[in-house]
């Protein structure tokens, strides 16, 4: 019996069995697909010829030079090259179907005993390569390009060398046409061996089996059932059979009966079995997605053999019954395994060292469960009655997740296990098995020697060993079954029950101790969802659309962990397949999570930025009215006008029944976050996935579309949301995105950080426009171009741009947009970078009004140099001034140069409130320090933006000396145009407004910042040019006081005012520099009658 070497046959054939089923199933979804099908099986040049083969199969008479079979000549040599792999698959398949008829007839000579509660490893062994040996030669069958691909193969081989390569293979084609009639002629001689094997399980299966209720009064799977005896080991006489797949346990009957039929006419216990597993499922798994419809394929099997037909009336009575009620049996069963697990998940979560004493049931729990998600799984996608309700489960996740969660249990406290199992098997399982070995009445050498080996291995056990294997152990035990179970043996173990028992629970303890994840895997993967993509994807929106259930949609991307271990050495090239498969779903998964999470904020920002508007100053206007006129008595509104809602009624709660919206977005976050969180990361295929960086990544991407959106730029209407009212919003979007902390443990700083700094550059990392350049475009677009057209002024008193009547009325209020308030709201949403581009590119605007200011010098530079002279000389210097061509257009452009000026002056002065980084004055002492003094708001004598502007113009053909005498002219151009002004109508200064009408006002700005800028890049002396502009402006204005037309001199007093303003602004003249040139009596004078014009004009 030793030289048959039972054991090491089962092992080694069960693997290859398994591994060449991989191969076929590769072969058969290879030929299915049209882009993956070999060439010369699509290719229509040899249609005929491929025809022809398959008709004459498997004989192919190559000696006549048939015609058709021409064409394969000069493919031979491709055709041998690219056929071999499917080729020498199907030689592999007939080897092994070699291998195991030998084995099965060495078991029936040798009479072997099979017992699933005792033998376990030898019965299950058998079980399983009686079934993968008939499942692979059904999954053979059904690849239907077999015989084109060997009968092509064997051709081309045939007139390459000569003679064919395996001339038997194209026979086994034939023969297994019909694979499961074949082998039930097949297994007649093996049928007492295979039913012996079945009819054991009539101790295991049944007990199976059980219906929800019965599950339930058995209060099984229950830690908390029997308090007293929570710290008892879990303890069965058939350990390994209590988490025996169930699924597995059905095809060894379904198969096995089949197989061998005779014996369901002869034993009742055979027959009941059969019968129950045929009402349990309408279907099987063949491998993988591959399944078998077994009532159809039983009564096309028995239909034509004699004296069955009560065999089919049994088949149809269970086919009715498995329609009718299994369904729903299944349905009951999954919802008692969810509660029994999540109990179970819950305690040992509590209590982890129960993971010690009650190994067995968590093994048990997560077999149960893998058996009821299997069968949904297969059931789902073959439905074979009109009602699907039973095979919809939207609570599927739930039962994945605490299966996921009793895994990690399993995982995080292995050594907890291992520690308890090692004690176990050295203090207690070698006591036992060493009386029960000394109680042997008879025990042959060989066998005693491998009992000794197994005392011996225990009790020299210790925690404190590094490293433990029994994998040796469990092969030696497999052999002795093997040993004590032929009919001859000195030992048999059907004599010894108890040793065997003892043994498989002794191989169950050395399991927990190191095959941990090995026996996850056996009881728990679920990597078979790989092949259902489509009922994945199905159940994972499902559970997303479920609130209650998007606490448990980790479970989908957890699974895809899984993949990889259904993969097999002896098909290598299906790892990257299904390793691309498991990567892309996990990725999808999370990504719609994320989606999913993101989308819920969203709406929760939404109703937050509603709640936070109702606050905004512009709504409680009507309440004040509504107090005014109550104080006053008077009744505006209609009779019977509902009253308006405050801020505040949505936290007002008549009874904790009423659910608002915003409860319901926060409950459903809160359970989704629960699973974005559930894990730090997960590793599939050796990627490494962190969930929570979906979802801040996801954040990112809809707080930047979203602050962008709230601006509501309209670029057809020049519409803008105000400054103050964005940034409200934005502050409410904040506060909801913080909270998100409270449910997911994100850096969310790190979120605000890298959306908010994109949003202070004009661009963002997308390509996108940002609020920094939306903002900016319309400053300078829409208000600041009303401002130059005649529609805007600036009021000094008020710091802020005011709309003036005109006929046309402008679509927006400019004090709204321009006002502190508003500034400072710009301030703290562009912050010091986007504050800098909105300054920049109101430098570019008057940098382009400077140029075309030189120009217009260049045009009059004769005159004005003779005119820089001539100052004192008021008849010559009233001649050249009638020489002088676009005045108007001077003062216009430097007029829009103080606007701009006076603008950036606000939005200086606001960021420097709001700036949180106090720069010292001591800083302005040098062109860079000036710069940086300047980002952060603080004014300087020099403006830096201004100068970079100005010194970006320099012409290649002007020389600096050039440049600096056009500098110099721009300035007497615009000292000696001054008096025109004072015909102007719009001239009037307005004491209210602290300013005139047609922002000549801001011409004190632009002068003294365009003088400073502008002398600065040419190394002139600011302070001495201030004081030519001076004499020449004092000496010109000083002219019109001695005119006598009234329509000239009409606004001359609020032209005198300017000059003082000038001097006012700025810091390198002063009021006697002023008096030397100009009498302050005029002043005074000036002041005295713009002041009393402006009382009697409001009387």
């Amino acid at each position: 019996m030793i030289q048959q070497k039972l054991a090491e046959k089962f092992t080694i054939l069960n693997d290859r069995g398994i591994g060449m089923l991989t191969r076929i199933y590769n072969i058969k979804k290879a030929c299915g697909d049209p882009k993956a099908k070999p060439s010369y099986l699509v290719d229509k040049n040899l249609e005929s010829a491929v025809k022809f083969i398959v008709r004459k199969f498997p004989a192919i008479e190559t000696r006549n030079n048939n015609q058709q079979l021409t064409q394969l000549q000069k493919e031979k040599s491709e055709i041998l090259k690219n056929l071999a792999l499917y080729y020498f698959t199907f030689v592999d398949v007939m080897e092994f179907k070699d291998h195991v008829s030998e084995l099965l007839n060495t078991i029936d000579a040798c009479q072997v005993f099979f017992d699933i509660t005792i033998n376990f490893d030898l019965t299950k062994n058998y079980l399983d390569l009686v079934v993968t040996y008939t499942t692979l030669m059904m999954l053979l069958s059904r690849i239907e390009e077999r015989k084109a691909i060997i009968g092509l193969y064997n051709y081309a081989h045939e007139m390459t060398h000569g003679a064919r390569e395996y001339p038997r293979l194209g026979q086994m084609i034939v023969d297994y046409e019909n694979p499961l009639k074949k082998m039930m002629e097949e297994f007649v001689p093996h049928g007492k061996s295979l039913s012996d094997a079945l009819i054991s399980l009539q101790m295991v299966y049944p007990r199976r089996n059980l219906s929800a209720d019965q599950w339930r009064n058995a209060q099984l799977l229950s830690l908390i059932s029997a308090p007293s005896t929570m710290l008892n080991p879990a303890q069965s006489d058939t350990m390994p059979c209590e988490y025996l797949s169930l699924d597995c346990m059905e095809k060894w009957i379904v198969f096995g009966f089949i197989l061998c039929h005779a014996v369901l006419s002869t034993d009742a216990a055979a027959l009941s079995l059969w019968k129950l597993a045929l009402q349990s499922s309408t279907c099987l798994c063949l491998f993988r997605d591959e399944v078998f419809h077994m009532h159809k394929a039983c009564e096309d099997l028995f239909v034509n053999i004699r004296g069955y037909n009560k065999r089919l009336n049994d088949i149809k009575e269970c086919k009715e019954q498995a329609l009718s009620h299994a369904g729903s049996m299944h349905r009951e069963r999954r919802k008692f395994l969810r509660s029994a697990l999540k109990e179970l998940a819950t305690v040992l979560a509590d209590q982890p060292g129960l993971l010690g004493p009650k190994a067995l049931f968590v093994f048990m729990a997560l077999s149960f469960a893998r058996d009821e998600i299997i069968w949904l799984l297969r059931h789902a996608d073959n439905i074979q009655k009109k009602s699907t309700d039973d095979f919809i489960d939207k609570h599927i996740a739930e039962l994945i997740f605490y299966m996921e969660e009793l895994r990690a249990h399993v995982r995080k406290y292995g050594p907890v296990m291992q520690r308890y199992y090692v004690q176990y098997l050295s203090g207690f399982d070698a006591v036992v098995l060493n009386e029960l070995v000394q109680n042997l009445s008879v025990c042959p050498e060989d066998e005693s020697i491998i009992m000794s080996s197994f005392v011996n291995t225990m009790t020299s056990l210790s925690v404190k060993q590094d490293v433990f294997d029994f994998r040796g152990m469990r092969l030696d035990w497999f052999r002795l079954q093997a040993y004590t179970s032929v009919s001859k043996a000195s030992l048999g173990i059907a004599d010894h029950r108890e040793l065997g028992k003892m043994m498989n629970t002794i191989i169950f303890h050395t399991k927990m101790v190191d095959s941990l994840v090995e026996l996850l895997v056996e009881t728990s993967d679920l990597s078979i969802f790989c092949f259902y993509s489509r009922a994945f994807e199905k159940m994972f929106q499902q559970c997303l659309e479920l609130p209650s259930q998007s606490r448990h949609s980790i479970s989908f991307p957890l699974l895809c962990t899984h993949f990889m271990s259904c993969t097999h050495e002896l098909c290598p090239e299906e790892r990257h397949h299904i390793g691309d498969r498991s990567l892309s779903l996990c990725n999808m998964f999370l990504d719609e999570m994320a989606k999913q999470a993101r989308n819920l904020i969203t709406d929760i920002c939404t109703e937050q930025c509603t709640l936070s508007d109702q606050l905004l100053p512009k709504h409680c206007a009507k309440t004040i009215s509504q107090a005014v006129n109550k104080k006053s008595k008077k009744q505006t509104g209609k009779k019977g006008e509902p009253e308006r809602e405050k801020p505040g009624v949505e936290s007002m709660r008549k009874n904790r029944l009423l659910v608002t919206n915003l409860d319901k977005l926060h409950t459903a976050l809160s359970e989704l976050c629960f699973s974005i969180n559930y894990v730090p990361n997960m590793v599939v295929w050796e990627h490494t996935f962190t969930p929570r960086e979906y979802l801040t990544s996801h954040l990112e991407i809809r707080f930047t579309k979203s602050i962008v959106g709230m601006t509501m730029y309209n670029q057809a209407t020049q519409e803008i949301a105000k400054p103050s009212e964005l940034l409200t919003s934005v502050r409410a979007y904040m506060t909801v995105l913080q909270s998100i902390e409270n449910y997911v443990q994100i850096d969310i700083t790190r979120v605000f950080n890298n959306v908010l700094l994109q949003q202070t550059q004009h661009l963002d990392s997308h390509g996108e426009p940002t609020i920094t350049s939306l903002y900016t475009n319309w400053y300078l677009e829409t208000l600041l171009r009303q401002v130059s057209n005649g529609h805007i002024a600036y009021f000094p008193a008020m710091k802020a741009f005011v709309n003036l009547p005109t006929e046309n009325e402008l679509t927006f209020n400019a004090e709204e947009y321009s006002d502190i308030s508003e500034m400072r709201s710009l301030s703290e949403l562009l912050g010091p970078y986007g504050m800098k581009f909105l300054s920049e590119s109101l430098m570019w605007h008057i940098s382009s009004q400077v140029a075309e200011l030189k120009k217009l010098v260049v045009d009059n530079v004769e005159v004005l140099t003779q005119m820089r002279t001539s100052f004192d000389k008021p008849e010559q210097m009233a001649a050249l001034f009638k020489k002088l061509s676009s005045v108007d257009s001077v003062l216009k452009r430097m007029t829009i140069i103080g606007v701009i000026l006076s603008f950036r002056s606000l939005a200086q002065e606001a960021l420097r409130d709001v700036s949180l980084v106090p720069i010292s004055s001591s800083f302005q002492v040098a062109m860079n320090v000036y710069e940086l003094s300047s980002a952060a708001g603080l004014p300087c004598e020099i403006d830096p933006a201004l100068v970079v502007a100005l010194s970006s113009q320099k012409s290649e053909n002007i020389s600096p000396e050039e440049e600096y005498k056009i500098a110099c002219l721009l300035m007497v151009f615009v000292a000696v145009s001054m008096p025109t002004l004072a015909s102007n109508v719009m001239s009037q200064y307005s004491p209210a407004i602290e300013g005139h009408c047609n922002n000549i006002h801001c011409l004190a700005k632009a002068v003294n910042q365009i003088a400073a800028a502008l002398f600065t890049i040419h190394k002139g002396s600011i302070e001495d040019r201030l004081k030519e502009f001076l004499a020449l402006a004092s000496s010109s204005l000083l002219k019109i006081g001695q005119e006598t037309d009234k329509m000239t001199t009409r606004n001359r007093e609020s032209v005198y005012l300017l000059l003082d303003m000038i001097v006012q602004e700025s810091p390198f003249l002063t009021m006697d520099l002023l008096e030397s040139c100009f009498p302050y009596v005029l002043l005074r004078n000036a002041y005295h009658a713009v002041y009393k014009q402006s009382i009697s004009s409001s009387a």
